[in-house]
Protein backbone atom coordinates (compact mmCIF):
# COMPACT_ATOMS: atom_id res chain seq x y z
CA UNK A 1 0.00 0.00 0.00
CA UNK A 2 1.40 3.38 -0.97
CA UNK A 3 2.13 6.11 1.57
CA UNK A 4 -0.50 8.37 0.01
CA UNK A 5 -3.16 5.70 0.54
CA UNK A 6 -1.97 5.02 4.08
CA UNK A 7 -2.24 8.70 4.99
CA UNK A 8 -5.70 9.00 3.50
CA UNK A 9 -7.32 7.73 6.69
CA UNK A 10 -7.28 9.38 10.09
CA UNK A 11 -6.05 7.03 12.85
CA UNK A 12 -8.08 6.13 15.90
CA UNK A 13 -7.92 8.22 19.05
CA UNK A 14 -8.10 7.04 22.66
CA UNK A 15 -10.59 8.44 25.16
CA UNK A 16 -10.46 7.44 28.85
CA UNK A 17 -13.69 5.67 29.73
CA UNK A 18 -15.30 3.19 32.12
CA UNK A 19 -17.89 0.61 31.14
CA UNK A 20 -20.31 0.15 34.04
CA UNK A 21 -23.46 -1.66 34.98
CA UNK A 22 -25.94 0.32 37.02
CA UNK A 23 -29.14 -1.46 38.04
CA UNK A 24 -30.42 -3.30 34.97
CA UNK A 25 -28.60 -1.04 32.48
CA UNK A 26 -25.06 -0.68 31.14
CA UNK A 27 -23.32 2.38 29.79
CA UNK A 28 -20.03 4.04 28.88
CA UNK A 29 -18.99 6.61 31.52
CA UNK A 30 -16.73 9.58 30.82
CA UNK A 31 -15.24 12.38 32.88
CA UNK A 32 -16.09 15.61 31.10
CA UNK A 33 -12.50 16.83 30.97
CA UNK A 34 -11.35 13.53 29.43
CA UNK A 35 -13.42 14.15 26.32
CA UNK A 36 -11.80 15.82 23.30
CA UNK A 37 -12.17 19.59 23.60
CA UNK A 38 -14.76 19.79 20.82
CA UNK A 39 -17.00 17.35 22.71
CA UNK A 40 -16.74 19.03 26.10
CA UNK A 41 -19.66 21.27 25.15
CA UNK A 42 -23.17 20.19 24.07
CA UNK A 43 -23.60 20.02 20.32
CA UNK A 44 -23.01 18.09 17.14
CA UNK A 45 -19.41 17.07 17.93
CA UNK A 46 -20.38 15.54 21.28
CA UNK A 47 -23.34 13.68 19.78
CA UNK A 48 -21.28 12.32 16.89
CA UNK A 49 -18.55 11.16 19.24
CA UNK A 50 -20.99 9.28 21.48
CA UNK A 51 -22.78 7.76 18.51
CA UNK A 52 -19.47 6.38 17.23
CA UNK A 53 -18.49 5.07 20.67
CA UNK A 54 -21.75 3.16 20.99
CA UNK A 55 -21.83 2.02 17.36
CA UNK A 56 -24.81 3.97 16.03
CA UNK A 57 -26.62 4.52 13.78
CA UNK A 58 -26.69 0.85 12.84
CA UNK A 59 -29.27 -0.26 10.24
CA UNK A 60 -28.59 -3.84 11.32
CA UNK A 61 -29.57 -2.84 14.89
CA UNK A 62 -26.71 -4.86 16.42
CA UNK A 63 -24.15 -2.14 17.28
CA UNK A 64 -21.40 -4.58 16.35
CA UNK A 65 -18.91 -1.76 15.69
CA UNK A 66 -19.30 -0.10 19.07
CA UNK A 67 -19.82 -0.52 22.79
CA UNK A 68 -23.62 -0.67 22.64
CA UNK A 69 -25.52 -3.89 23.31
CA UNK A 70 -28.33 -3.33 20.78
CA UNK A 71 -31.01 -2.68 23.40
CA UNK A 72 -32.23 0.52 25.00
CA UNK A 73 -30.76 -0.71 28.32
CA UNK A 74 -27.26 -0.99 26.86
CA UNK A 75 -27.14 1.95 24.42
CA UNK A 76 -26.32 4.57 27.03
CA UNK A 77 -23.67 7.15 27.81
CA UNK A 78 -22.86 9.21 30.91
CA UNK A 79 -20.73 12.34 31.28
CA UNK A 80 -19.67 13.31 34.80
CA UNK A 81 -17.84 16.26 36.29
CA UNK A 82 -17.16 17.72 39.71
CA UNK A 83 -20.21 19.77 40.58
CA UNK A 84 -20.16 23.54 40.38
CA UNK A 85 -22.70 23.59 43.22
CA UNK A 86 -21.62 23.51 46.87
CA UNK A 87 -24.67 21.36 47.64
CA UNK A 88 -23.63 18.59 45.25
CA UNK A 89 -20.58 16.44 44.64
CA UNK A 90 -21.01 15.55 40.99
CA UNK A 91 -22.90 16.74 37.91
CA UNK A 92 -24.46 13.85 35.99
CA UNK A 93 -25.47 14.14 32.33
CA UNK A 94 -27.15 11.19 30.61
CA UNK A 95 -27.36 10.53 26.87
CA UNK A 96 -29.65 7.81 25.48
CA UNK A 97 -28.20 6.76 22.14
CA UNK A 98 -30.57 5.64 19.41
CA UNK A 99 -29.65 2.28 17.93
CA UNK A 100 -30.70 2.79 14.31
CA UNK A 101 -30.86 6.58 14.02
CA UNK A 102 -28.14 9.27 14.26
CA UNK A 103 -29.60 10.68 17.43
CA UNK A 104 -28.68 11.12 21.10
CA UNK A 105 -31.66 11.93 23.34
CA UNK A 106 -30.83 14.26 26.24
CA UNK A 107 -34.44 14.74 27.36
CA UNK A 108 -34.44 12.57 30.49
CA UNK A 109 -32.53 10.68 33.14
CA UNK A 110 -31.56 7.02 33.47
CA UNK A 111 -32.58 5.85 36.93
CA UNK A 112 -30.65 2.60 36.70
CA UNK A 113 -27.34 4.21 35.76
CA UNK A 114 -27.93 6.74 38.55
CA UNK A 115 -26.81 3.95 40.89
CA UNK A 116 -23.41 3.80 39.16
CA UNK A 117 -22.77 7.55 39.34
CA UNK A 118 -21.84 7.54 43.03
CA UNK A 119 -19.31 4.70 42.77
CA UNK A 120 -17.73 6.25 39.67
CA UNK A 121 -17.55 9.66 41.32
CA UNK A 122 -15.79 8.27 44.41
CA UNK A 123 -13.35 6.16 42.41
CA UNK A 124 -12.48 9.01 40.03
CA UNK A 125 -11.83 11.81 42.51
CA UNK A 126 -15.08 13.69 41.99
CA UNK A 127 -15.98 13.41 45.70
CA UNK A 128 -13.78 15.24 48.19
CA UNK A 129 -11.44 12.77 49.88
CA UNK A 130 -12.37 14.21 53.28
CA UNK A 131 -15.89 12.83 52.85
CA UNK A 132 -14.77 9.25 52.19
CA UNK A 133 -14.34 7.12 55.33
CA UNK A 134 -12.01 4.16 55.56
CA UNK A 135 -15.07 2.01 56.20
CA UNK A 136 -18.70 3.04 56.07
CA UNK A 137 -21.14 4.70 53.69
CA UNK A 138 -20.60 7.79 51.54
CA UNK A 139 -23.62 9.95 50.79
CA UNK A 140 -22.97 11.11 47.24
CA UNK A 141 -24.99 14.19 46.29
CA UNK A 142 -25.69 14.10 42.57
CA UNK A 143 -27.02 16.91 40.41
CA UNK A 144 -28.95 15.36 37.50
CA UNK A 145 -28.30 17.84 34.71
CA UNK A 146 -30.94 16.57 32.26
CA UNK A 147 -33.88 17.17 34.60
CA UNK A 148 -32.24 19.62 37.02
CA UNK A 149 -32.93 17.48 40.10
CA UNK A 150 -31.03 16.06 43.07
CA UNK A 151 -30.28 12.36 43.55
CA UNK A 152 -28.69 11.08 46.76
CA UNK A 153 -26.84 7.77 46.62
CA UNK A 154 -25.59 5.77 49.62
CA UNK A 155 -22.40 4.04 48.50
CA UNK A 156 -20.67 1.48 50.76
CA UNK A 157 -16.91 1.83 51.20
CA UNK A 158 -14.47 -0.79 52.54
CA UNK A 159 -10.80 -0.02 53.13
CA UNK A 160 -11.27 3.34 51.48
CA UNK A 161 -12.55 1.78 48.23
CA UNK A 162 -16.04 1.44 46.79
CA UNK A 163 -17.53 -1.92 47.77
CA UNK A 164 -18.91 -3.53 44.61
CA UNK A 165 -19.40 -7.13 45.66
CA UNK A 166 -22.16 -8.19 48.01
CA UNK A 167 -25.29 -10.26 48.51
CA UNK A 168 -27.96 -7.87 47.22
CA UNK A 169 -30.02 -9.50 44.48
CA UNK A 170 -31.83 -7.46 41.86
CA UNK A 171 -34.25 -9.15 39.48
CA UNK A 172 -33.00 -8.62 35.96
CA UNK A 173 -29.34 -8.84 37.04
CA UNK A 174 -27.78 -12.30 37.06
CA UNK A 175 -25.29 -11.93 39.90
CA UNK A 176 -25.58 -10.33 43.36
CA UNK A 177 -23.62 -7.22 44.31
CA UNK A 178 -23.46 -4.53 46.99
CA UNK A 179 -26.70 -2.70 47.69
CA UNK A 180 -26.86 1.02 46.84
CA UNK A 181 -30.00 2.85 48.04
CA UNK A 182 -30.83 5.72 45.70
CA UNK A 183 -33.18 8.58 46.60
CA UNK A 184 -34.66 10.78 43.87
CA UNK A 185 -35.51 14.13 45.44
CA UNK A 186 -38.55 16.03 44.14
CA UNK A 187 -38.46 13.81 41.04
CA UNK A 188 -40.91 15.71 38.82
CA UNK A 189 -39.08 16.36 35.55
CA UNK A 190 -38.01 19.98 35.24
CA UNK A 191 -40.39 22.58 36.67
CA UNK A 192 -43.58 21.00 35.34
CA UNK A 193 -46.55 19.76 37.35
CA UNK A 194 -46.63 16.08 38.30
CA UNK A 195 -49.90 15.80 36.38
CA UNK A 196 -49.42 18.06 33.32
CA UNK A 197 -53.13 18.00 32.45
CA UNK A 198 -54.22 18.51 36.06
CA UNK A 199 -56.04 15.16 36.03
CA UNK A 200 -55.28 11.86 37.74
CA UNK A 201 -56.90 10.05 34.80
CA UNK A 202 -57.35 11.38 31.27
CA UNK A 203 -59.10 10.04 28.21
CA UNK A 204 -56.55 9.66 25.43
CA UNK A 205 -58.02 9.43 21.92
CA UNK A 206 -55.53 7.53 19.77
CA UNK A 207 -56.40 7.06 16.09
CA UNK A 208 -56.56 3.39 15.19
CA UNK A 209 -56.62 2.39 18.86
CA UNK A 210 -59.57 4.20 20.39
CA UNK A 211 -60.19 6.14 23.56
CA UNK A 212 -58.04 4.92 26.44
CA UNK A 213 -57.97 5.84 30.10
CA UNK A 214 -54.49 7.11 30.93
CA UNK A 215 -52.58 8.50 33.87
CA UNK A 216 -50.10 11.02 32.52
CA UNK A 217 -47.47 11.63 35.18
CA UNK A 218 -44.24 13.56 35.31
CA UNK A 219 -42.14 12.00 38.08
CA UNK A 220 -38.78 10.33 37.56
CA UNK A 221 -39.51 10.48 33.86
CA UNK A 222 -42.66 11.52 31.97
CA UNK A 223 -44.76 8.35 31.76
CA UNK A 224 -48.07 7.33 30.22
CA UNK A 225 -49.84 4.60 32.20
CA UNK A 226 -52.71 2.67 30.64
CA UNK A 227 -54.66 -0.39 31.76
CA UNK A 228 -53.42 -3.68 30.32
CA UNK A 229 -56.89 -5.06 29.70
CA UNK A 230 -57.90 -1.96 27.71
CA UNK A 231 -55.39 -2.97 25.02
CA UNK A 232 -55.89 -6.72 25.20
CA UNK A 233 -53.10 -7.66 27.60
CA UNK A 234 -52.85 -9.01 31.15
CA UNK A 235 -49.69 -7.26 32.26
CA UNK A 236 -47.62 -10.45 32.56
CA UNK A 237 -46.36 -10.42 28.97
CA UNK A 238 -42.65 -11.01 28.32
CA UNK A 239 -40.49 -9.36 25.68
CA UNK A 240 -41.08 -11.76 22.79
CA UNK A 241 -44.85 -11.31 22.92
CA UNK A 242 -44.57 -7.55 22.40
CA UNK A 243 -41.27 -7.03 20.60
CA UNK A 244 -42.06 -9.67 17.98
CA UNK A 245 -45.37 -8.02 17.13
CA UNK A 246 -44.93 -5.08 14.78
CA UNK A 247 -48.60 -4.12 15.05
CA UNK A 248 -48.34 -3.94 18.84
CA UNK A 249 -45.18 -1.81 18.70
CA UNK A 250 -46.86 0.58 16.29
CA UNK A 251 -49.84 0.82 18.64
CA UNK A 252 -47.63 1.65 21.61
CA UNK A 253 -45.75 4.27 19.62
CA UNK A 254 -49.04 5.88 18.62
CA UNK A 255 -50.12 5.93 22.27
CA UNK A 256 -46.76 7.39 23.28
CA UNK A 257 -46.90 10.11 20.63
CA UNK A 258 -50.43 11.20 21.50
CA UNK A 259 -49.63 11.07 25.20
CA UNK A 260 -46.56 13.24 24.64
CA UNK A 261 -48.74 15.76 22.83
CA UNK A 262 -51.30 15.81 25.64
CA UNK A 263 -48.51 16.23 28.22
CA UNK A 264 -47.14 19.23 26.36
CA UNK A 265 -43.81 17.56 25.65
CA UNK A 266 -44.21 18.10 21.91
CA UNK A 267 -46.27 20.54 19.88
CA UNK A 268 -46.91 18.23 16.92
CA UNK A 269 -47.22 14.46 16.62
CA UNK A 270 -44.35 14.37 14.11
CA UNK A 271 -41.94 15.53 16.82
CA UNK A 272 -42.30 12.27 18.79
CA UNK A 273 -39.92 10.46 16.44
CA UNK A 274 -37.08 12.73 17.56
CA UNK A 275 -37.91 12.37 21.25
CA UNK A 276 -37.53 8.62 21.67
CA UNK A 277 -36.39 8.51 25.30
CA UNK A 278 -39.37 10.38 26.72
CA UNK A 279 -42.15 9.90 27.53
CA UNK A 280 -42.33 6.24 28.45
CA UNK A 281 -45.49 4.20 27.98
CA UNK A 282 -46.44 1.46 30.45
CA UNK A 283 -49.41 -0.80 31.04
CA UNK A 284 -50.61 -2.00 34.42
CA UNK A 285 -52.83 -4.68 35.88
CA UNK A 286 -53.79 -6.26 39.20
CA UNK A 287 -51.44 -8.84 40.74
CA UNK A 288 -51.43 -12.29 39.13
CA UNK A 289 -49.11 -15.29 39.20
CA UNK A 290 -46.65 -15.59 36.30
CA UNK A 291 -43.24 -16.91 35.33
CA UNK A 292 -40.51 -14.31 34.82
CA UNK A 293 -38.16 -14.37 31.84
CA UNK A 294 -35.68 -16.44 33.87
CA UNK A 295 -38.35 -19.01 34.78
CA UNK A 296 -38.67 -17.71 38.33
CA UNK A 297 -42.20 -17.79 39.77
CA UNK A 298 -43.67 -14.42 40.69
CA UNK A 299 -46.59 -14.92 43.05
CA UNK A 300 -49.57 -12.60 43.11
CA UNK A 301 -49.46 -12.67 46.91
CA UNK A 302 -45.97 -11.12 46.86
CA UNK A 303 -46.75 -8.14 44.63
CA UNK A 304 -49.24 -5.27 44.54
CA UNK A 305 -49.60 -5.04 40.77
CA UNK A 306 -47.97 -5.94 37.47
CA UNK A 307 -46.36 -3.38 35.17
CA UNK A 308 -44.79 -3.60 31.73
CA UNK A 309 -42.99 -0.62 30.20
CA UNK A 310 -41.53 0.20 26.81
CA UNK A 311 -38.25 2.00 26.27
CA UNK A 312 -37.00 3.28 22.90
CA UNK A 313 -39.80 1.44 21.14
CA UNK A 314 -39.37 -1.99 22.72
CA UNK A 315 -40.65 -3.73 25.84
CA UNK A 316 -38.01 -3.40 28.56
CA UNK A 317 -36.52 -6.61 29.92
CA UNK A 318 -37.05 -5.47 33.52
CA UNK A 319 -37.97 -1.92 34.53
CA UNK A 320 -36.29 1.42 33.88
CA UNK A 321 -35.27 3.05 37.15
CA UNK A 322 -36.94 6.33 36.25
CA UNK A 323 -40.15 4.51 35.31
CA UNK A 324 -39.98 2.75 38.69
CA UNK A 325 -39.96 6.23 40.27
CA UNK A 326 -43.04 7.10 38.19
CA UNK A 327 -44.73 3.89 39.36
CA UNK A 328 -43.96 4.66 43.01
CA UNK A 329 -45.22 8.23 42.62
CA UNK A 330 -48.44 7.21 40.87
CA UNK A 331 -49.08 4.41 43.37
CA UNK A 332 -48.70 6.91 46.22
CA UNK A 333 -51.59 9.03 44.92
CA UNK A 334 -55.11 7.71 45.34
CA UNK A 335 -57.11 7.52 42.13
CA UNK A 336 -54.39 7.02 39.50
CA UNK A 337 -54.50 3.94 37.29
CA UNK A 338 -51.41 2.62 39.05
CA UNK A 339 -52.96 3.12 42.48
CA UNK A 340 -56.21 1.47 41.36
CA UNK A 341 -54.36 -1.51 39.81
CA UNK A 342 -52.67 -1.98 43.19
CA UNK A 343 -56.08 -2.15 44.87
CA UNK A 344 -56.76 1.54 45.54
CA UNK A 345 -57.80 2.26 49.09
CA UNK A 346 -55.81 5.43 49.69
CA UNK A 347 -52.22 6.61 49.45
CA UNK A 348 -49.30 4.17 49.56
CA UNK A 349 -45.77 4.98 50.67
CA UNK A 350 -44.38 1.85 49.00
CA UNK A 351 -45.37 -0.62 46.33
CA UNK A 352 -44.00 -3.92 45.01
CA UNK A 353 -44.65 -4.52 41.33
CA UNK A 354 -44.02 -7.43 39.02
CA UNK A 355 -42.01 -6.82 35.83
CA UNK A 356 -40.70 -9.21 33.12
CA UNK A 357 -37.61 -10.21 35.12
CA UNK A 358 -39.22 -10.48 38.57
CA UNK A 359 -40.31 -7.89 41.09
CA UNK A 360 -39.14 -4.62 42.61
CA UNK A 361 -40.12 -2.64 45.69
CA UNK A 362 -40.07 1.16 45.47
CA UNK A 363 -41.22 3.85 47.86
CA UNK A 364 -42.46 7.40 47.45
CA UNK A 365 -43.64 10.18 49.73
CA UNK A 366 -46.51 12.22 48.28
CA UNK A 367 -48.17 15.34 49.65
CA UNK A 368 -51.06 17.53 48.49
CA UNK A 369 -50.39 21.25 48.81
CA UNK A 370 -53.00 23.82 47.75
CA UNK A 371 -54.63 21.30 45.44
CA UNK A 372 -51.38 20.27 43.75
CA UNK A 373 -49.62 16.96 44.28
CA UNK A 374 -45.94 16.93 45.16
CA UNK A 375 -43.54 13.97 45.45
CA UNK A 376 -40.94 14.72 48.10
CA UNK A 377 -38.75 11.78 47.17
CA UNK A 378 -38.78 8.28 45.73
CA UNK A 379 -36.39 5.60 46.97
CA UNK A 380 -35.23 2.26 45.59
CA UNK A 381 -32.24 -0.02 46.02
CA UNK A 382 -30.02 -0.86 43.06
CA UNK A 383 -26.45 -2.11 42.60
CA UNK A 384 -23.58 -1.17 40.34
CA UNK A 385 -20.27 -2.57 39.16
CA UNK A 386 -17.33 -1.58 36.99
CA UNK A 387 -17.13 -4.00 34.07
CA UNK A 388 -14.10 -2.55 32.30
CA UNK A 389 -12.01 0.59 32.49
CA UNK A 390 -9.31 2.12 30.34
CA UNK A 391 -9.91 3.79 26.98
CA UNK A 392 -12.36 3.52 24.13
CA UNK A 393 -11.13 4.06 20.61
CA UNK A 394 -12.88 5.77 17.71
CA UNK A 395 -11.64 7.07 14.35
CA UNK A 396 -10.28 10.57 14.85
CA UNK A 397 -12.55 12.07 12.21
CA UNK A 398 -15.77 10.71 13.76
CA UNK A 399 -16.80 14.04 15.26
Amino acid sequence: MSESVQNKYVPQIKIPATYMRGGTSKGVFFKLNDLPEAAQQPGVARDQLLLRVIGSPDPYEKQIDGMGGATSSTSKTVILSKSESAEHDVDYLFGQVSIDKPYVDWSGNCGNLSAAVGPFAIANGLVDASRIPENGVVEVRIWQVNIQKTIVSQVPVVNGQVQETGGFELDGVTFPAAEIPVAFKDPADGEGAIFPTGNLIDELDVPGVGVLKATLINAGIPTIFINADDIGYVGTELQDVINGDGKALAMFEAIRAHGALRMGLISDISEAANRQHTPKVAFVGPPVDYLSSSGKSVNASDIDLVVRALSMGKLHHAMMGTAAVAIAAAAAIEGTLVNLAAGGGGQRNAVTFGHPSGSLRVGAEASLNEGRWHIDQAVMSRSARVLMEGVVRIPGDSF
